[in-house]
């Protein structure tokens, strides 16, 4: 997410673009998805509300089958032999933006400074708590639960990928820095951000996936924490290339009335769907005070961000499915226009990673940079080694958007409505299954026997790497497969068709390679990024750019 506070848009009704580029479908994929509600009664069960909070949801798996591909299983002869990991970080703080932390400060403001001006007063009913409330948050930073969550899931890989990639031995719980002969592997290098909560992402990550806190013999020294791998830490918050934070590097990106379109979406749909709500919320107000949508709105949010911090909140049960539901749907919007197909700089902000990722896959270093790369980095086997079994960059939600985005997946291609309510829930871009607190994009690198191995359609847990016919010596066949918090990725949806023809997500190494021949030009990076364009009606039109821009659209 952008790190700066938003400034309010005086800039939102400028003259310009006249070209969007018109939606493209993507091949019908039918989504595993919930229902719609329709009911008025208040939301109690805590599990079901958190899956309501976008990209400030807790982390939880998604269905190997939710983005529609029916054959998981993987194929008899073949074998994951390279992952991939672009990790978010988990659960933090509310940040600086207008819409997030400092709407939610302002309204906490709002009720502490009323209450203890007006002993006398009180507030009823369910908000009674009100009456006593302060607000505990800081800012921007992980929290203690966000850190497990990135234990976990440093565990979890191990689990899914490390035994296999590196042919565990039996009751193996985490990496192994030798082999079996005793001598010393090469160290893995991971990467992160300098920012403070990717960082500590980082750290507690490594610390569920190379174990040194559960090793069959403890060893408290700091040295046993960090000693099996290396850390290569790209700066952020500058104007440096770094593809784990993109939006640095992307100047316009930062500029209210381009980087910003989703957020003004936000002021106009919570009118929309928090009129009933701000109602029921004023009859418990004592006189004098009271609730605008925009403090109904910070209810939910501090809801979501108090159950990230201490696992509770007074504010959660407040609200009904619908209204949940609605509140997701501001952040779906404010995604999808900022860091999507519905933003100029939407490709942009993801290329540089796509771009490492190609280089990585065909074994090569990036020498020159014409994106976010940082080139004085992927130059080298030090800070971007090639021919790893697996690869962990530790990132933010936004840039995973935008990787998606400029891997042309057009499963996510479909804007939120700006005025459904309430919205659709079958819709494909869903932010809590996307980019949830602790969420990850993970390509792996399959080899295989066949050429056409015969697809699977049930989960088979591989217990040792050769346990359904898997031999690297004749598994010449590579095939990619993505999967996005445990779901596969419907490949076949990605632009132009070089990945149709297979129902279990994989494509064939050299098809995928070809699908991503035109990304870095349809990214028009030079043009998207600092080129002098302005927005028509920003926040008001819902266009699809496609996430991309170029000259031949603008009002000259």
């Amino acid at each position: 997410m952008k790190k700066q506070p938003l400034e309010m848009y005086s800039a939102l009704n400028t003259l310009a673009v006249l070209l969007a580029v018109p939606l493209v479908q993507a091949s019908p994929v039918k989504i595993v998805s919930r229902q719609a509600s329709n009911n008025t009664q208040l939301l109690t069960d805590l599990t079901t509300i958190s899956g309501y909070w976008g990209q400030i949801s807790p982390y939880s798996d998604n269905a190997e089958d939710y983005f529609g591909v029916q054959f998981v299983g993987l194929p008899s002869g073949c074998q994951i032999e390279q992952a991939h990991t672009l990790q978010r970080h988990a659960n933090r703080f509310p940040t600086s933006s207008e819409e997030d932390g400092t709407n939610d400060e302002t309204f906490a403001s709002k009720v502490m400074n009323f209450t203890k001006a007006n002993p006398s007063t009180s507030f009823s009913g369910p908000l009674a708590f009100l009456n006593s409330y302060e607000y505990i948050m800081g800012e921007s930073y992980l929290t203690g639960l966000g850190a497990s969550t990135e234990f976990m899931a440093g565990v979890q890989f191990w689990n899914r990928y490390g035994r296999t990639l590196y042919n565990a031995s039996i009751g193996q719980v985490s990496y192994n820095a030798s082999y079996a002969n005793g001598t010393a592997r090469p160290k893995p290098v991971l990467r992160t951000t300098s920012q403070s909560r990717i960082e500590n992402s980082q750290i507690s990550w490594a610390l569920g996936f190379f174990g040194p806190s559960f090793q069959v013999v403890p060893d408290a020294t700091v040295a046993n924490a960090t000693s099996d791998f290396d850390v290569v830490i790209i700066p952020e918050g500058g104007t440096e290339n770094n593809t784990l934070a993109s939006y640095d590097s992307c100047f316009n990106d930062n500029v209210d009335a381009i980087g910003y379109i989703g957020d003004a979406d936000v002021y106009t749909y919570i009118p929309i769907y928090l009129a009933s709500a701000t109602a029921r919320m004023n009859a418990y107000a004592p006189a004098g005070f009271e609730f605008t949508t925009n403090d109904t709105y910070a209810m939910q949010s501090i809801c979501a961000y108090e159950m990230g911090y201490i696992g509770m909140s007074d504010f959660c049960t407040l609200f009904t499915e619908d209204e949940w539901a609605g509140f997701e749907n501001t952040l779906d919007i404010e995604y999808y226009f900022d860091y999507s197909y519905g933003n100029p700089t939407g490709r942009a902000q993801g290329i540089g990673y796509v771009q490492e990722l190609i280089a990585r896959l065909q074994n090569q270093f990036i020498t020159s940079s014409n994106s976010s790369v940082n080139s004085t980095y992927d130059d080298n086997s030090s800070q971007f080694p090639l021919g790893q079994l697996f690869y962990a960059d530790f990132s933010h939600d936004d840039i995973i958007v935008s990787v998606l985005t400029a891997l042309s997946m057009d499963f996510f291609r479909e804007a939120p409505s700006l005025t459904q309510f309430p919205p659709d829930p079958n819709r494909h871009f869903i932010l809590s299954h996307m980019t949830p607190f602790g969420g990850r994009l993970v390509t792996e690198v399959i080899g295989c026997s066949s050429a056409d191995p015969v697809p699977v359609q049930n989960h088979r847990t591989q217990y040792y790497p050769t346990q359904y016919g898997y031999d690297a010596s004749n598994a010449s066949s590579k095939f990619i497969r993505m999967r996005l918090n445990n779901g596969i990725l419907p490949l076949n949806t990605i632009r132009g068709g070089a990945c149709d023809g297979r129902i279990d997500g994989m494509c064939a190494m050299s098809s995928f390679l070809q699908s991503q021949e035109g990304t870095y030009a349809l990214s028009n990076y030079d043009f998207a990024c600092f080129g002098n364009y302005t927005i028509d009606n920003v926040g008001s039109q819902g266009q699809d750019y496609d996430g991309t821009i170029s000259v031949t659209g603008i009002v000259q």
